[in-house]
């Protein structure tokens, strides 16, 4: 899996709530039409009113380079660069290689990953 994550600030809080409404519609299209994504959310950071916190969950490369070559992401890009951005940070993807459970049986959380690797 790979995970594109970041944020975008804007301007004014009224330009992050405005380019959130706006891009809901293209957030869904992605989510709901091009196979390979799991998680597509630009979303209102509850503590800064001016910050949009990014989250995309693909399944694999082929996955999240469709996505580039699709209608959506040019929509999406468009989209954002209607209202005034103060910056961002969303220039990072991660590769994901091992996945496990935050909480055990008993509803304990660890940070580890089991005895078949040494991630912690």
């Amino acid at each position: 899996m790979i995970v594109v994550a970041g944020t975008i600030s804007f301007a004014t809080p009224d330009a992050r709530d405005g380019a959130v409404a706006a891009s809901a519609d293209l957030q869904r299209s992605t989510r709901d039409g091009e196979p390979g994504c799991l998680a597509y959310c630009f979303a209102a950071d509850p503590v800064d009113p001016t910050v949009v916190q990014v989250y995309e969950l693909w399944t694999d490369a082929a996955a999240l380079d469709a996505h580039f070559a699709h209608p959506n992401y040019a929509a999406m890009r468009a989209v954002l660069r209607r209202f005034p951005r103060a910056g961002a940070s969303v220039t990072a993807k991660h590769l994901v290689s091992v996945t496990a459970p935050v909480y055990d049986e008993h509803g304990t959380p660890s940070a580890g990953f089991g005895p078949s690797t040494d991630r912690s």
